[in-house]
C-alpha cells in the first residue's frame, strides 16, 4: 500500500506544473510522501522513492512518448518499453535521496538536511547524460506567492525551500502538532508575496517592436526534401507584412535546408531585411562539409547594428549561436555505433549535432543583444546565467514543439521560460514553430501569445530594462551555502541525538 501511495502522489505532481497549475499541490504531496517515508522501514526507503519518481516522470513527462510513438517508428510496446526505461532512469535520483535520508538522518533534523540532499541529487539530474532537470519542484510555484523568491534564489532555491517546509511540515504532522505547519506555511508564502512586491529592474528607453513568426508546419513533413521551399516560401510571406518590426524572429530549424545550401535564400533575406531597416534571427542547422560536422544554431540576417545600412550576412559568420545542451536520441546517439541498427528512432533526421561552446556572445540584431537559448536549454539556468552580459536586453529561446503533440509539454516548457525571466529580471521571447510562442514580461508574466497549432505572427512592443536581480548576480551561489551550512548543522545535531 506505501508503494502505491507513493506512486500515486508522485504522479499527482504533475497538476502543480502547467497547463494545471494547481501549485498547492506539490507542498501537500510532497509532505505526504516524507510522511510515508518517516513511517517506512529503512529498507523500503529506496523502494518508496523509486515509486514515487516512476509516478513523478511517468505522468509529468508523459509528453516523451508521444514523440517516440508519432515519430520514433517503434510498436507500441517498443515505445512503451523505452519511456518505462526512461522513467526508471530518473526514479534513481528520488530513490537515491530517499535512501539517504531515511538512513543517516533522524527525522527531526529532516529539515536542515533534506534541502542539501534534494539539490545535490537534482543537481546530478542536470548534469549526468547531458541533464535532464525538466520538472524540477521549483517550477510548480511560478503562479504561488512562492514565485516572489525567484528573483532572490532561483529555481534551485525554492525547490530547497519547498523542501525544507515540506519536511518541517512531515514530522509535526506525525507528532500530532497541527499548529506549527500552518504557521510556518503561512509566513513562507507571505514571504515570497512580500518579495512580489518589490521591482527588481525598471523600464529604460524606448519599447522595441518585435515579430515572431508561428510557421505551423507539421512535424512529419518538416524534413521532407520536397517541402524546403514550401517552407522557406511560408516564412517569407508570413513575414511580407511585418517587415516594420525592428526585429523578427522566425523559430529553430525554420529554414529546413542546410546553411550552406541555403546560401543564396539567406543572402537574399539578409538584403530584404536590411532594405526594410531590421534585423532577424533564424534557426537554421550548418553543417560544415570539410569537418563533417552538424550544428544546431540561431543565426541574424538584416541589420546587425541599428546604424549599419546594409546587411551583414555571409556563410561562415560570426553572428551565430551553436546549441550546447544537445537532446539524447533527438540531437545525438549516445553509444551511437550500437544503437542505430536497433530502430528507426534512434536514426531520427538531425540526430548527429556537434555541441556548441557553452559560453558565446550574444546574437545582434538591430543593435539589440539577445542571450540565446535552443529548445530545451531554457532549463538550463546555469548556462543561460553565464550568458548574460552587461548590455544584454533580452533572452531568445526558439524551440519546435510539434514532437510533443496535444500533450502538456509545450505547456511546461513556455512555464520553464516564464521563470527564466522571472529569475534574471529579462524579458523572454519564445518562437516556436507550432506553440506556445510568446512574450514573456521580465516578471515573468505572459504579454502576449499565439494559440498552439495555429499558423500566425505575433507583434509586439517589449520594454527593455535596467537593472538586475540577486540572482542574476550570485546565480547558486546562495542556495549552495545555505543549504551546506543547514546540513552541517544537522549533523552536529544527529550525532547528538
Amino acid at each position: 500500500m506505501l508503494y502505491i501511495l507513493s506512486l500515486l502522489l508522485g504522479a499527482s505532481l504533475t497538476l502543480s506544473y502547467a497547463p494545471f497549475s494547481y501549485w498547492a499541490v506539490m507542498p501537500i504531496a510532497l509532505t505526504g510522501y516524507l510522511c510515508i517515508l518517516h513511517k517506512a522501514r529503512l529498507e523500503q526507503a529506496g523502494k518508496l522513492g523509486f515509486c514515487f519518481g516512476l509516478g513523478w516522470f511517468g505522468a509529468g513527462i508523459s509528453w516523451v512518448h508521444v514523440s517516440i510513438a508519432d515519430f520514433g517508428g517503434l510498436p507500441l510496446a517498443g515505445s512503451i518499453g523505452l519511456m518505462v526505461l526512461l522513467c526508471s532512469y530518473l526514479s534513481l535520483y528520488p530513490m537515491l535521496f530517499s535512501k539517504l535520508a531515511k538512513r543517516y538522518f533522524s527525522p527531526q533534523v529532516w529539515a536542515l538536511a533534506l534541502p542539501f540532499l534534494w539539490l545535490l541529487c537534482e543537481w546530478a539530474r542536470g548534469i549526468f547524460l547531458t541533464g535532464f532537470p525538466w520538472l524540477s519542484i521549483g517550477y510548480s510555484q511560478m503562479q504561488s506567492p512562492l514565485s516572489g523568491w525567484l528573483p532572490v534564489i532561483g529555481e534551485f532555491g525554492v525547490s530547497a525551500l519547498l523542501m525544507a517546509l515540506c519536511a518541517a511540515c512531515a514530522v509535526w504532522l506525525l507528532s500530532k502538532r497541527y499548529l506549527p505547519p500552518i504557521i510556518l506555511s503561512v509566513l513562507v508564502y507571505l514571504s515570497g508575496w512580500t518579495l512580489n512586491q518589490h521591482n527588481w529592474v525598471s523600464p529604460t528607453g524606448e519599447p522595441v517592436h518585435i515579430a515572431m513568426v508561428q510557421g505551423n508546419i507539421p512535424q512529419d513533413i518538416r524534413w521532407a526534401p520536397e517541402q524546403d521551399w514550401p517552407t522557406m516560401k511560408k516564412y517569407l510571406e508570413l513575414t511580407e507584412a511585418h517587415w516594420d518590426n525592428q526585429v523578427i524572429i522566425w523559430p529553430e530549424a525554420a529554414i529546413p535546408q542546410l546553411e550552406p545550401i541555403a546560401a543564396d535564400y539567406l543572402m537574399q533575406l539578409d538584403q530584404e531585411a536590411a532594405e526594410n531597416k531590421t534585423g532577424l534571427l533564424t534557426g537554421i542547422v550548418n553543417y560544415n562539409f570539410e569537418t563533417r560536422q552538424a550544428y544546431n544554431s540561431i543565426i541574424g540576417v538584416g541589420l546587425k547594428e541599428s546604424t549599419d545600412s546594409e546587411g551583414h550576412y555571409h556563410y561562415p559568420q560570426t553572428n551565430r549561436f551553436d546549441k550546447h545542451h544537445l537532446l539524447p536520441i533527438g540531437e545525438f546517439i549516445p553509444m551511437e555505433d550500437w544503437l542505430r541498427g536497433l530502430a528507426p528512432i534512434f536514426d531520427l533526421p538531425m540526430s548527429s549535432f556537434t555541441r556548441g561552446d557553452y559560453q558565446q556572445v550574444n546574437l545582434l540584431a538591430n543593435g539589440f543583444h539577445f542571450a540565446p537559448a535552443l529548445c530545451f536549454e531554457i532549463a538550463f539556468p546555469r548556462q543561460i546565467r553565464q550568458n548574460l552580459y552587461e548590455d544584454t536586453d533580452f533572452i531568445i529561446t526558439v524551440s519546435n514543439d510539434a514532437w510533443f503533440g496535444h500533450s502538456h509539454g509545450p505547456a511546461q516548457h513556455l512555464e520553464i521560460a516564464q521563470v527564466r525571466a522571472k529569475e534574471f529580471g529579462l524579458p523572454v521571447m519564445r518562437s516556436t514553430n507550432n506553440g506556445i510562442t510568446a512574450f514573456i514580461n521580465a516578471d515573468g508574466e505572459i504579454k502576449s501569445r499565439l494559440p498552439q497549432f495555429e499558423t500566425g505572427v505575433l507583434s509586439d512592443e517589449i520594454q527593455r530594462v535596467s537593472g538586475t536581480t540577486p540572482y542574476r548576480y550570485i546565480g547558486d551561489l546562495g542556495p549552495w551555502v545555505l543549504t551546506v551550512l543547514a546540513f552541517i548543522i544537522a549533523i552536529r545535531l544527529n550525532r547528538t541525538k
